[in-house]
């Protein structure tokens, strides 16, 4: 989704003084950065906000307490497979019941620069396979 957002921004061609930019900018700025943005998004749409605000004052702590929910509970990107990724995956698909230390080095290099994440290895396997694998297939099944 960032991919795209980022296309799109660099297509605007023409003056950005102009009010059509400041509108499409402001359009494509709002994007979700986590459950802050969406809950902030829901009070708007509701009214909510305008009451807190109207009853709390201006400074009623609602940007902080978005900045904290989305430090908690930010919305994860992951990133795109690469060709060597994906066929490495694609192999292990539906074989994977135990798991050598090899593999496990080598998915948890897939796993970390996909989820942007520092995961490392772990003697359990199941644990292994019920977080990292998993997340993994449903990345990989997203390319078939």
């Amino acid at each position: 989704m960032r991919t795209i957002k980022t296309k799109i921004m660099t297509e605007f061609k023409g003056d950005k003084r102009t009010k059509e930019y400041k509108e499409w900018k402001k359009n494509y700025d709002k994007e979700s950065k986590g459950i802050g943005d969406v809950v902030e998004k829901f009070t708007e749409a509701t009214g909510i906000k305008k009451v807190v605000k109207f009853i709390a004052g201006d400074d009623c702590g609602c940007d902080e307490r978005k900045e904290k929910l989305n430090y908690l509970f930010p919305h994860y990107k992951p990133n795109c497979l690469t060709e060597e990724e994906f066929d490495y995956l694609s192999e292990r698909i539906g074989k994977l019941n135990t798991i050598t230390v090899d593999e496990q080095k080598a998915l948890l290099k897939i796993y970390n620069r996909v989820f942007n994440d520092k995961r490392e290895l772990t003697s359990c396997n199941s644990c292994f396979l019920n977080g990292v694998w998993k997340k993994l297939e449903r990345i990989y099944n997203e390319y078939i």
